[in-house]
C-alpha cells in the first residue's frame, strides 16, 4: 500500500479508501503505463494537561456491532463514539466518530489498545485493522485490540464536502503548482473559490475540522474504550497528529510509533503545524531523484532514459518545460493535457514508492514522442470531494495563512531557484489563502515536555517527509523520543518502503516496549 502526505491507508467497504492521500501512482500494468489516480488525501502553544484531559470526561458506553462493508477480517466490528462538534461548546452540537475494533487474538497476552492514525490529512482507518493491520507481527496482534477509526468529517465520521469544482479535484491542481512562468496569480484565484465553495456548501462542522480537535477525538476514543492509557501507529499526517495527541495528552501515551515525519514546529515562511508539511516536498523530491536517476540509467532497464545518472535530471526538468509551452491533449483525464506541472505532479507521486519508477519513466517516454498513455483511471468523485474537502479544512484551520499574493509570489520566487523539481509548489497558494473562518487555536508545538514513550521511524529518502525534517522533530521531542532511521527509499516506513531492520525496532517497541537505547540507523 502506497501512502503518503495528501495520501495514507485506503479503507474498504465504504470508509474513506482513497481519501488518506494515497498519492496519484504512476504504475506500471503489463508493460503498460497507467496513472492511476487515487485521492488526495497531502499545527504552538499547548493547554495544560488538566484542562485537556476534562474534554474525554463523559463517554455513553460503546455499541458494538458487525462492520459494514465487504471483505474484511470476521472479527472486526464497529462502534461510534459521540464528541462535541465543537470543543469550546461541550454542551452542544454532537458528532459521531466511527470506530472499529479486532480484540486481541492472545487475551492472556493482552496490553491495551493500539490506534491506527492513517494519513491525509483526509484518510481514514476504519477498515486498515483489517488490512494493513493484519500485517503487524503475531505478537503485536497477540498484545492489543487493534482499533481504526475515521477522523470528523470523514468517511463514516459525520463526512462533509466542498462541492470542489472538478478541476480541482486533480492533483495537479489541488497542489498548488504556480503558472509555467511562476506567475502564482492563477492559484490565488483558484484558492478564492475553493474556499468559496467550503463556505457555501462545507457546512458547520467545515469549520472545526483541525489537528487539535483530531487529538481530542482520539481521547475521547481512547475513554470510551476504558483505556488509561493508548499505544499508536501513526503514518505521516497520523504522525503529526500522532505527535500533537502525545503533546496534549502526554500521559494518556503507552507505545507511540511515529512513521515518516515532517517538520512539524516549522519557521519562517512555513509558520508551522500543517502548511509546513507543505514544505517537506522541496527537499524531499531532491533526495529521492538520485535514486530514481540511477535506475532510469541502469544498463538492462527497459524504460531505460539515459546513459549515465547525470543525464537524468536535464532531460526531466527540458521536457517539463516544454510541456509547459506545447502541452499534449489528454482526451478523459483531469485535466485533458499532459503539460508539465501534470508531469512534475506524477514525479512526486511516483517517488512515493519505488515500484512507481517504471511508470515514471514509461511517461516520460511517451512525451519525448508526444504521446500519452490511456486516461488516469479516477476514484468516485464524492471521495475525492470527501478527502479533499477534509484535507483542506484541516490545513486551513490549523494555523494562519497569509492572504497577500505578494508574500506567496516571493516564497514562490525563491523555491523555485533553490528547488526547481518541484517549481515553486510547496510555498504557493492553497484554499487557505482565501479561507473564510478566523483560526480559532494555535498550532500545537511539539516540544520535550513527557514521558519518553515514543519511537520515531524515517526513511532516509522519502519524498513528502524528508530526513531533514524528521530530525528536527526528533530534536524538539528531546529526551522523549528515539529514532530509527532506515537505508531506504519512499514513504511510509514500518512493514511498508523500509527494511527489515526498521520493521524489527519496531515490532520490538510495540511488543515488548524494548526501544533502541540510543538513536539507531538500520543499513
Amino acid at each position: 500500500m502506497r501512502t503518503g502526505l495528501l495520501a495514507g491507508w485506503g479503507g474498504r467497504g465504504g470508509s474513506a479508501k482513497l481519501i488518506h492521500m494515497k498519492p496519484i501512482h504512476v504504475m506500471k500494468t503489463k508493460r503498460k503505463v497507467s496513472l492511476i489516480a487515487a485521492s488526495v488525501v497531502v499545527l504552538g502553544v499547548t493547554g495544560p494537561l488538566t484542562a485537556e484531559a476534562s474534554t474525554a470526561a463523559s463517554s455513553k458506553p460503546l455499541e458494538w456491532a458487525k462492520c459494514e462493508g465487504s471483505g474484511l477480517d470476521p472479527r472486526q466490528e464497529c462502534a461510534t463514539v459521540e464528541v462535541p462538534m465543537d470543543y469550546s461548546d461541550p454542551g452542544g452540537k454532537k458528532i459521531g466518530i466511527a470506530i472499529s475494533r479486532i480484540p486481541s487474538e492472545k487475551p492472556a497476552d493482552r496490553r491495551g489498545a493500539l490506534l491506527l492514525i492513517a494519513g491525509g490529512p483526509g484518510g481514514g482507518s476504519l477498515d486498515e485493522i483489517s488490512g494493513k493491520g493484519q500485517k503487524l507481527p503475531q505478537e503485536v496482534r497477540n498484545a492489543y485490540d487493534l482499533i481504526g477509526f475515521d477522523p470528523r468529517g470523514v468517511g463514516r465520521s459525520a463526512p462533509v464536502s466542498c462541492g470542489l469544482e472538478t478541476e480541482h479535484l486533480a492533483r495537479s491542481k489541488f497542489f498548488p503548482w504556480p503558472a509555467p512562468d511562476g506567475s502564482v496569480t492563477g492559484n490565488m484565484a483558484a484558492a478564492r473559490r475553493m474556499a468559496d465553495a467550503c463556505e457555501r456548501n462545507g457546512g458547520e462542522l467545515v469549520r472545526h475540522i483541525n489537528s487539535r480537535d483530531n487529538a481530542r477525538d482520539i481521547d475521547r476514543i481512547r475513554a470510551a474504550l476504558g483505556e488509561r492509557k493508548l499505544s499508536a501507529w501513526g503514518l505521516s499526517y497520523g504522525a503529526y497528529l500522532g505527535a500533537v495527541y502525545s503533546q496534549l495528552f502526554p500521559h494518556r501515551t503507552d507505545r507511540f510509533v511515529l512513521d515518516s515525519n515532517l517538520d512539524v514546529n516549522g519557521d519562517a515562511y512555513q509558520g508551522g503545524g500543517t502548511r509546513a508539511l507543505w514544505a517537506g516536498f522541496e527537499a524531499g523530491v531532491e533526495d529521492v531523484f538520485p535514486e530514481f536517476a540511477k535506475w532510469a540509467s541502469a544498463p538492462g532497464n527497459p524504460d531505460r532514459l539515459a546513459d549515465t545518472a547525470d543525464e537524468v535530471r536535464p532531460l526531466v526538468l527540458r521536457l517539463a518545460a516544454r510541456l509547459d509551452r506545447e502541452p499534449i491533449p489528454w482526451p478523459g483525464a483531469n485535466p485533458a493535457e499532459l503539460s508539465g506541472n501534470v508531469l512534475r505532479q506524477a514525479m512526486v507521486d511516483a517517488f512515493y514508492d519505488p515500484d512507481g519508477f517504471p511508470g515514471l519513466a514509461q511517461l516520460i517516454l511517451a512525451a519525448q514522442k508526444g504521446t500519452v498513455p490511456p486516461a488516469p483511471e479516477t476514484p468516485p468523485e464524492p471521495l475525492l470531494q470527501n478527502g479533499l474537502s477534509v484535507a483542506l479544512a484541516t490545513f486551513c484551520n490549523d494555523g494562519a495563512w497569509p492572504r497577500e499574493t505578494a508574500v506567496y509570489q516571493k516564497d514562490v520566487d525563491e523555491s523555485r531557484t533553490k528547488y526547481p523539481l518541484t517549481a515553486g509548489m510547496p510555498r504557493n497558494a492553497t484554499g487557505c489563502a482565501a479561507w473564510p473562518y478566523p483560526l480559532k487555536e494555535n498550532p500545537v508545538r511539539i516540544t520535550d515536555h513527557g514521558p519518553s514513550t515514543v519511537l520515531l521511524v524515517q526513511n532516509e529518502r522519502d519524498p513528502a517527509a524528508p530526513l531533514g525534517g524528521a530530525r528536527k522533530l526528533r530534536a524538539a521531542l528531546g529526551k522523549r523520543a528515539v529514532m530509527v532511521t532506515v537505508n531506504s527509499t519512499g514513504h511510509d516506513a514500518y512493514l511498508g518502503n523500509g527494511n527489515a531492520c526498521g520493521d524489527r525496532a519496531v515490532s520490538r517497541y510495540l511488543a515488548t516496549g524494548e526501544r533502541p537505547a540510543r538513536d539507531t540507523y538500520c543499513a
